[in-house]
């Protein structure tokens, strides 16, 4: 999350191994982030408070304009979609009570509950969702760059690119409590795609025509899931209470989530420390770098896998990253296991591709050699003479504040100006600045990142099939595009793997970008925290969580 996205198909069996075993937990048989209570020898303590780091202000907590990992750390403790991933990573009926699939497997019917309701005590209808799901389809509707990931329902990328009507959709509030939904062809990960926050209704009887009702807490931020929005102090904290009129609420333990917004790596663990937090690191939040090698001595830190690469942006509209062979010469000079052993130390892998080895095993070893600096300085030579320069002017990389942002920044910097003899300036800015920086395309070089929101390798290379969303490189290639078009319509999982793979060979014959590591999730949590889980997706789901007596 930062991370997210659009289309695709694993078989079950492998995405819930790859669940299972970052769930699993820690190596002395005890998972801390996602302990078993379910005997019930642990007892709940009387103060239901748990307190957590989202490290900076969410974008936004308007699920139609969400596209970061902190807006959807909150949006899924706050919303509720049709379906919720459970503690097992399965899609289980949340908001929908049931649901029926065609023989084909194109059309979905889901029966909404009858005790879903708002908290402003209006019922959750279908209508809620079909409002929801076609407000982000309007091609007037701003700042929806996730609407790619409703483009598997018919006639949805027609209506968003204004080629087709919005009453063609294939969203139909049936009645009230009934809706369904038609695709394009079947979409075997349709029902994951429910759980995200694109997919989650919001009371059009509320909202419809108030445009600011996501921008704060007041009578119009109407949610439907296991937690309130109580409070909501920017850029300092928010407050979530338990929902009483949710429908699951007898299994919701929590009664008060503080999320936190500091910044600063060595004050969250400093406040962990001292029993402010009852959590620090991932996925919301970030462990203090030099503090990683004790942590993990004394083994009280918790790493698990997480789908999700770290990557540099080129902007490839802007010289001299306009040239593919100077882009090669700038990823192919970076020394990433440097990085992972000596700056993230959290088991991080380094990445020589852009879909993770848990999806494609070949990306392992990934298109090139890490820090070849020998081929990148033939690159290098190549590209000068295409744009006809004798050196590289200075370049610019943008970060977003963050400790291992910026040593990651620093020890690139070193290597690009000893191996290609750049000069190369840091520009460091808050958040949200960034991220107007990134989409405004006002940057040479930029930091990104990119977590699963579904198990499928097409997450990750839809985001470049076309400029604009979060493809922040401009960078666009027709045989690309082409060829994830063609994989939405093989239903041969085989077939559909290798169309995906000759697009990832073209996207990294052209490096638009230099992918730096695979992500793992890295933190500590308290010993009485119990049942909180951590996604190999980069979600935390507090709805199950609790506090034991301690």
């Amino acid at each position: 999350m930062n991370w997210k996205k659009g289309s695709l198909l694993l078989t079950l069996v492998f995405a819930m191994s790859i669940f299972l075993a970052a769930c699993g937990g820690d190596s002395d048989g005890e998972s801390k982030g996602a302990s078993d209570s379910s005997d019930g020898s642990t007892g709940q303590a009387a103060d239901q408070t748990f307190n957590i780091n989202i490290k900076s202000e969410p974008p936004s907590l308007h699920p139609g304009k969400a596209t970061d990992s902190t807006s959807g750390a909150v949006l899924n403790q706050t919303f509720e979609g049709l379906m919720r991933i459970n503690q097992d990573g399965e899609a289980e009926p949340a908001m929908a009570e049931s649901y029926e699939v065609s023989d084909d497997q194109t059309k979905y019917t889901f029966k909404i509950r009858e005790d879903a309701k708002w908290s402003n005590g209006d019922p959750v209808t279908a209508q809620d969702f079909e409002y929801a799901w076609k407000w982000v389809l309007n091609p007037e509707s701003p700042d929806t760059d996730y609407a790619y990931q409703l483009y598997v329902i018919k006639g949805a990328e027609a209506a968003k690119t204004s080629e087709g009507s919005l009453d063609d959709v294939g969203i139909t509030a049936k009645d009230d409590k009934t809706l369904v939904v038609e695709l394009d062809q079947p979409t075997p990960y349709f029902l994951d795609l429910t759980a995200f926050y694109t997919y989650f209704p919001v009371n059009h009887k509320v909202v419809d025509g108030v445009d600011d009702w996501a921008q704060d807490v007041g009578e119009n931020y109407v949610t439907n899931g296991p937690f309130l929005m109580e409070s909501w102090e920017h850029k300092n904290q928010i407050v979530l209470k338990k929902n009483p009129d949710y429908w699951d609420a007898e299994n919701v333990k929590l009664e008060t989530v503080n999320m936190y917004m500091i910044d600063d790596e060595n004050t969250e663990l400093q406040m962990y420390e001292s029993s402010e937090l009852d959590w620090a690191g991932s996925p919301t939040g970030s462990i203090p770098l030099a503090a990683i090698p004790a942590l993990k001595q004394e083994g009280t830190l918790n790493v698990s896998p997480l789908a999700g690469v770290y990557y540099y942006a080129f902007n490839t509209e802007k010289e001299p990253f306009n040239n593919a062979n100077i882009r090669k010469a700038f990823a192919l000079s970076i020394n990433r296991e440097g990085i992972v052993k000596s700056i993230t130390k959290g088991e991080q892998q380094p990445a020589m591709a852009l879909v993770p080895p848990s999806i494609f095993e070949e990306n392992n070893e990934g298109y090139f050699k890490d820090n070849d600096v020998e081929k990148a300085k033939e690159y290098l030579q190549k590209g000068l003479d295409e744009l006809g320069l004798d050196k590289l002017p200075k370049i610019s990389v943008t970060y977003n504040t963050s400790e291992s942002h910026a040593a990651i920044a620093q020890a690139i910097q070193d290597m690009w100006r000893e191996n290609l003899g750049v000069d190369v300036e840091l520009n460091n800015e808050e958040w949200n600045v960034f991220l107007d920086t990134m989409g405004e395309g006002n940057f040479q070089v930029g930091r990104m990142g990119w977590n699963a929101d579904f198990n499928d390798a097409i997450n990750f290379l839809e985001i470049f099939q076309s400029v604009g969303g979060n493809n922040y490189t401009n960078w666009e290639n027709e045989e690309y595009a082409s060829l994830l078009e063609k994989s939405k319509t093989e239903t041969d999982p085989a077939a559909r793997r290798d169309i995906l793979r000759q697009a990832e060979q073209i996207f990294m014959d052209e490096m638009p970008i230099a992918p730096i590591y695979f992500y793992t999730n890295v933190w500590l949590n308290k010993d009485y925290v119990k049942d909180v889980t951590v996604s190999p997706l980069g979600t935390i789901q507090l709805k199950w969580g609790y506090i034991a007596e301690h």
